[in-house]
C-alpha cells in the first residue's frame, strides 16, 4: 500500500496558530505606528507631556463661549418670565358676558 508522506493535522494546527499570531502582531504594530504619527497621536503625546491645555487661543474662545451661554441663559429667563406673565393674564381674563335672549342661531331653519 502507498502512503503519502506529509505533515499530520496534529503538526499543522499549531503551525497555523503561530503564523496567525505573528501576522496579527505585525498588523497591530503597524496600526499603532500609524496612529502615533497622525494628528491624533501627536495631540495625545502633547497631552501626556502636559502641553495640551495651555493654548491661549482656545482659552479665549472658551471664555467667550461661556459668556455667550450666560447671556443666552439670562435672555431665556426673561422670556420665561414674560411667558408666565402672559399666561397669568390670559387665565385671569373672563369670557365676555353674552346678551340675554339665547343663542343667536335659535329659531332659524
Amino acid at each position: 500500500m502507498l502512503q503519502v508522506a506529509g505533515p499530520s493535522p496534529a503538526e499543522f494546527i499549531p503551525l497555523m496558530g503561530m503564523l496567525t499570531g505573528v501576522v496579527s502582531m505585525v498588523l497591530i504594530t503597524i496600526g499603532v505606528i500609524k496612529v502615533a504619527h497622525s494628528p491624533i497621536g501627536q495631540a495625545l503625546a502633547r497631552r501626556l507631556h502636559g502641553k495640551g491645555g495651555a493654548d491661549p487661543e482656545l482659552r479665549e474662545e472658551l471664555l467667550g463661549l461661556r459668556d455667550q451661554v450666560a447671556e443666552l441663559e439670562h435672555r431665556l429667563g426673561e422670556s420665561e418670565e414674560r411667558l408666565d406673565f402672559a399666561e397669568r393674564m390670559l387665565a385671569g381674563r373672563h369670557e365676555p358676558e353674552r346678551l340675554p335672549g339665547g343663542a343667536p342661531d335659535e329659531g332659524r331653519s
